[in-house]
């Protein structure tokens, strides 16, 4: 499940185009929003405000974040989809996103036909964290006791559907346990609980685990990629644990309403690339455990459409329902 960095690397290298002939001065003519359907805090929420003052700079207009939560993120996505596409709001989603096209047959949007790629932001992989009281300081035994105790170990997520509920419904079927999902409306309250000892495992980016892990609040246990952080260095990865197989990852990409004109979309993508391969950008998103993106609308499509693939799969496979 895990998205490789030279994939990555390769989006990055494509987009670096200098910013489109094309110059009306009509826009930007006001402030711009930005939709971020989750909690102000966490994986989403940060990776907008990383744009935020570069945008503001290049552009000469404030950039307002707007924190759209609920549903999954199918709330401030559909406001998105609904919003005039004059240039003036776009938002930003994780790989829920394109898992909620199979998780609820029923979405208000058309994902494929009311929205539309800017720019892939970063790709993070996941970090399993246990809480202080929790009864398993490794994923190794954390495992043994989820065997030991079927249903009786609560794991929380940022949503139904998103990336790390997802990795964990696959790992369940991989190591055989039996785990209960608590689907919380954003990463911040699940974190929160997690500190405070009422669900004793969580899987999320490392952009929200780092401080609370080096404060002592948590225990960070394993990385699902295939290689350790930089950041992390002395976090283990499943597979060194003898838990094979397991890997999975987030990513922040910025979209926009279909029919935003052309000439916008590829001036705010030309930005939007060029702000995270900054050198205070990268630096920021390397220390959040994340591998800047940057790429053109049309590779930021191409991906989406993949991971709707890869996570349609994963759905069917672990018989994943919205809760």
């Amino acid at each position: 499940m895990q998205i490789s960095r030279r994939t990555l690397l390769g989006a990055s290298a494509a987009a670096a185009l200098a910013a489109p002939a094309w110059a009306d001065t009509r826009w930007p003519a006001r402030p711009i929003r930005i939709i971020v359907p989750y909690t102000a805090g966490g994986f989403t929420d940060q990776m907008a405000r990383l744009l935020q003052p570069g945008l503001q700079k290049a552009l000469g207009q404030a950039v307002v974040i707007d924190n759209k939560p609920g549903a999954n993120s199918i709330l401030g996505v559909d406001q998105l989809a609904k919003a005039a596409p004059d240039g003036y709001t776009f938002g930003v989603v994780i790989a829920a996103y394109a898992a909620n096209t199979t998780l609820y047959p029923k979405l208000p949007y058309n994902p494929r036909k009311d929205l539309a790629g800017v720019s892939l932001l970063g790709v993070s992989p996941l970090v399993a964290a246990a809480a202080p009281n929790a009864p398993f300081r490794t994923a190794q035994e954390l495992v043994a006791y989820a065997r030991a105790n079927p249903g009786k170990v609560a794991f929380g997520s940022s949503g139904s559907g998103s990336s790390a509920h997802l990795t964990t419904e696959l790992r369940k079927l991989q190591t055989k346990t039996d785990m209960v999902h608590v689907p919380y409306k954003g990463a911040t309250p699940a974190l929160t609980d997690l500190m405070g000892g009422q669900i004793p495992l969580f899987l999320d980016p490392p952009p929200n685990l780092v401080q609370p892990a080096r404060a002592g609040r948590i225990r960070l246990i394993g990385v699902a990629s295939d290689q350790r952080l930089a950041i992390l260095p002395d976090v283990p990865t499943f597979a060194e644990q003898g838990i094979d197989g397991v890997q999975g990852s987030t990513w922040a990409a910025l979209i926009a309403p279909a029919g935003v004109p052309r000439e916008i979309v590829q001036r705010l993508s030309a930005e939007a690339a060029r702000i995270v391969r900054s050198d205070g950008v990268r630096a920021r998103l390397e220390t959040m455990g994340t591998f800047p993106g940057g790429s053109t609308p049309e590779e930021c499509d191409r991906f989406i459409a993949a991971e709707t693939v890869k996570w349609g799969k994963a759905i069917r496979a672990a018989k994943v329902t919205a809760d």
